[in-house]
């Protein structure tokens, strides 16, 4: 029998694949139960987003927070200390970012920080963190510039650098030569679209016109009448879910029936319950998806179906791997900040559900490697591009 199939038989899989690679396979999972910790507990800060616009990423952020925990605290925890987080939230505002940053600065109990969500607020209060030589993770911080910040600032993420070449690569293969892009109007919107038109037109894709627009708006229309002006035979979107979905509702309500194509900052559940229909067809990449069959990838889908009786998404990913890598840097370099900051470049295949095994390039401060892969809207629903079967809820 061919279990690929069919989309049921190929979950069947999967699924049957998870049960025995953590049945067979626990010893090799990031942390293995080998005695719960019990002494006085070590903290990282995080600097996110719980209320305000962007608040689902902060949902999707403690999800994988908690489970990596569960992990890390049931192997003995950092040297016998369980570990904890204190999350303050931002709104993803810079101005807020901040303020916990001076905060977490000046509390001895927190040992490294983890965030902020957007690379704006992250990259405001980075020379806080410098200066008072705290290490920020910024795990979804994909600012070019962001690690430049200086030598306590480090990210499990890909830089925009990398990961805009892939938007494009998309486009050519979703058949676009002529396209308007869609921005935030903000210093990673802007240094996205920067990275992008040069990407496109080095693919013979022509970026017909490029219209940046702010945080806070909510009509998108005038906008779109504009570009479609152009005469494009696609969209692309440099935006969070929120936006995302705004602006292609919007499309769709006007008539505007281009082909779209995103940055991977919509992939959320959110971005299909915002968008509704209007969203079926929308392409993206991602560096997570939970179809992917790798084992140490449906062992973390199966851990957090367990946990949470939902599939992951990307976001629950990258929280639940950079947590695993500030624990191993806690572990390595001890109870001290310095000691944290000296681990990372020492870090060597760090166990990751993004990247299977987690490197620092200690020059750019960055996780090296890029992995990708390309996902649509189809049905209501997150699926792989060119593949029927749908993989995500």
């Amino acid at each position: 029998m061919n279990l690929l199939r069919t989309s049921g038989s190929r979950r069947q899989l999967l699924r049957w694949l998870a049960a025995s690679t953590l049945a067979i396979g626990v010893l090799h999972a990031p942390f293995a139960a080998a005695g719960s910790a019990t002494g006085t507990p070590v903290y990282f800060g995080v600097s996110g987003p719980l209320t305000g616009p962007n608040a689902q990423y902060g949902a999707q952020w403690k999800a994988g927070f908690d489970l990596a925990l569960d992990e890390i605290n049931a192997d003995g925890g950092i040297n016998g200390h369980p570990l904890q987080y204190v999350f303050e939230d931002s709104q993803s505002d810079p101005r807020q970012a901040v303020t916990i940053a001076q905060k977490f600065v000046s509390d001895p109990k927190i040992l490294i920080e983890l965030g902020d969500f957007s690379s704006p607020a992250s990259m405001a209060a980075s020379p806080i963190y410098q200066r008072a030589g705290l290490v920020q993770l910024g795990f979804t911080n994909s600012h070019p510039d962001f690690t430049k910040g200086g030598d306590f600032i480090w990210s499990p993420s890909v830089s925009q650098a990398d990961a805009q070449p892939l938007i494009a690569d998309l486009a050519v293969k979703e058949g676009l030569h002529h396209v308007a892009v869609l921005y935030q109007n903000t210093d990673w919107g802007r240094a996205s679209k920067d990275v992008f038109v040069k990407a496109a037109a080095a693919r013979g894709v022509q970026v017909v016109a490029a219209e940046g627009y702010q945080t806070t708006d909510k009509d998108f229309r005038a906008t779109l009448v504009r570009v479609n002006g152009a005469h494009p035979d696609g969209l692309v979107l440099i935006s969070y879910y929120a936006d995302g979905a705004q602006i292609v509702r919007q499309a769709r309500e006007s008539g505007i029936r281009l082909p779209v194509v995103a940055a991977s900052s919509v992939y959320s559940p959110k971005f299909l319950e915002l968008g509704g229909d209007a969203v079926n067809g929308v392409a993206t990449n991602t560096n997570f998806f939970p179809g992917d069959p790798r084992p140490e990838v449906q062992r973390f889908v199966h851990g957090f179906e367990a946990k949470y009786h939902r599939e992951p998404d990307a976001f629950n990913a990258f929280a639940y791997d950079a947590t695993i890598i500030a624990a191993y840097a806690l572990r390595t370099g001890g109870l001290d900040r310095k000691g944290v900051r000296d681990a990372l470049p020492k870090l060597h295949d760090v166990p990751s559900v993004v990247f299977g095994k987690a490197n620092f390039d200690p020059t750019t401060r960055r996780v090296a490697g890029v992995k990708s892969i390309d996902i649509v809207v189809r049905n209501g629903q997150w699926a792989e591009l060119g593949n029927a079967t749908v993989a995500a809820k």
